[in-house]
């Protein structure tokens, strides 16, 4: 597989992380070192070990998952953008408390959910008798350094507009966003 193709797919399954990341950074009060780490690293691994999934996988188990894997991204999406917009309502009465989304379960959901169509991609690497390494590699770094950026670019629309309640609703929107839009792509919503 050719170094261009590698990198054009890597970016295409990036865009997820890029736009969750983002989200993300706006609801943060502040993004240090080791929650842009955790982030980061937790997508780029994710990323690249969903297609090492797919690929090992082949086709025998994609007829299985091929149903219903977009409606889990989705779920896992929306999940999060639900509680993103509840925790924006309740912004000025817990603001000591807020949940930290680079830890726990949280960052786990965000993971799966943007890199399960990395799965697919696997897969279809799967059927080109290709070497599946190289590719899972790139796809994981470029993943990494996309949520990094992710997370500098919402940091900084949330400390230049300080509307935190807003931004965070409009992170949680935008995440549920990204389920319809994998669904949608799918063909499970005809819209």
């Amino acid at each position: 597989m050719h170094f261009v193709k590698i990198a054009a797919i890597a970016v295409a399954l990036a865009m997820d992380a890029f736009v969750v990341s983002i989200a993300t950074g706006m609801s943060l009060k502040d993004v240090s070192f080791r929650q842009a780490f955790r982030l980061s690293w937790h997508f780029g691994f994710f990323q690249a070990l969903m297609p090492v999934i797919g690929w090992r996988a082949g086709l025998s188990i994609y007829i299985y998952i091929e149903s219903y894997d977009h409606w889990v991204a989705f779920s896992l999406l929306s999940f999060v953008g639900i509680n993103m917009i509840r925790k924006a309502f309740q912004h000025d009465k817990c603001e000591g408390q807020r949940k930290d989304p680079t830890k726990g379960m949280t960052l786990i959901m965000l993971s799966v959910a943007t890199s399960i169509d990395a799965l697919a991609v696997g897969l279809s690497i799967s059927m080109l008798n290709v070497s599946i390494w190289t590719p899972a590699l790139i796809i994981g770094i470029v993943a990494g350094i996309f949520t990094i950026i992710g997370l500098q670019i919402g940091k900084r629309i949330r400390n230049v507009v300080q509307l935190s309640p807003y931004l965070e609703t409009i992170g949680g929107i935008i995440l549920i966003a990204i389920g319809f839009n994998i669904i949608y792509e799918h063909g499970a919503l005809l819209i």
